[in-house]
């Protein structure tokens, strides 16, 4: 802010802290031992206004700086950035500071927080001493509460919005999450899927490693894509011809999607 800016409290019309409650706060947090000790007093701090904020379920009601060592990557995010992005976001954080924070999950297994949205800010500070130095090697985080499946559909959520996720990355995932236990109604669902995009997503599972290189959007598509889009619209038309509505959750439905309406069918 200029010296003449207002202050956000200002801006806000926020009320003021009691003088006796603000004092016994800065001599709080001013008398610990180093910078570590003082960011861990903050977090405390925080931690106790979380706890009775009207808005603590929302994770970035509760925004705190952990070590790098206690933040782990996933195995499983689809997401990824070209190199001259990759320079883009470490001259981002250079210049501007963190702005957003890393979403995570903690896993008391392991005792450290695993990723679920935010890998390549994660790695612009363990992969920059500099810009570990302005942070005192501590990364920003917001924790979730989410088991592996809500999780893996988290990330792709998260990446689906800002239009970036790989191919291969995503029908692994989509693999993954079938083998879970979840089904197609589930997953088109939590990750905003139409049932055709599910099943062009299955129908290149095993062959994914074909695009490594490419990225997903609703504008490209292979070959097996166009004939499995040829396949759905032949589907549709068959059943109701029969009086059968579609049913994208149907197996028999996605077979012939798949493979084409069999002979003895037609």
């Amino acid at each position: 802010m200029t010296e003449n800016s207002k202050s956000i409290g200002e801006i806000l019309g926020l009320p003021e802290i009691p003088y006796v409650l603000r004092n016994m706060l800065s001599e709080w947090i001013n008398d610990a031992s180093g910078d570590t000790d003082k960011i861990q007093r903050q977090i405390s701090v925080k931690q106790f206004m979380h706890e009775d904020s009207p808005n603590k379920v929302m994770p970035v009601d509760r925004v705190l700086w952990v070590p790098l060592e206690k933040v782990v990557h996933n195995d499983y995010n689809p997401n990824s950035v070209a190199g001259p992005e990759m320079q883009l976001l470490y001259l981002s954080v250079k210049n501007d500071g963190y702005t957003m924070p890393v979403v995570t999950i903690y896993n008391p297994d392991r005792d450290v927080f695993e990723i679920v949205d935010g890998f390549h800010r994660y790695s612009t500070l363990r992969n920059n001493p500099d810009i570990q130095e302005k942070t005192h090697g501590y990364l920003p985080i917001v924790v979730i509460d989410k088991d592996i499946n809500d999780r893996m559909a988290s990330t792709v959520r998260h990446n689906r919005a800002r239009g970036k996720h790989s191919v291969e990355g995503m029908s692994s995932m989509i693999y993954d999450m079938l083998k879970n236990g979840w089904t197609d109604a589930e997953i088109c669902n939590e990750l905003g899927m139409g049932a055709d995009e599910l099943v062009r997503m299955k129908h290149i599972t095993g062959f994914s490693k074909l695009f490594k290189d490419a990225e997903f959007a609703k504008e490209w598509k292979t070959k097996s894509q166009l004939r499995a889009s040829k396949n759905y619209r032949d589907v549709i038309s068959h059943l109701r011809e029969q009086g059968i509505e579609f049913d994208p959750f149907n197996q028999e439905h996605q077979d012939m999607v798949k493979h084409g309406i069999p002979e003895t069918a037609q």
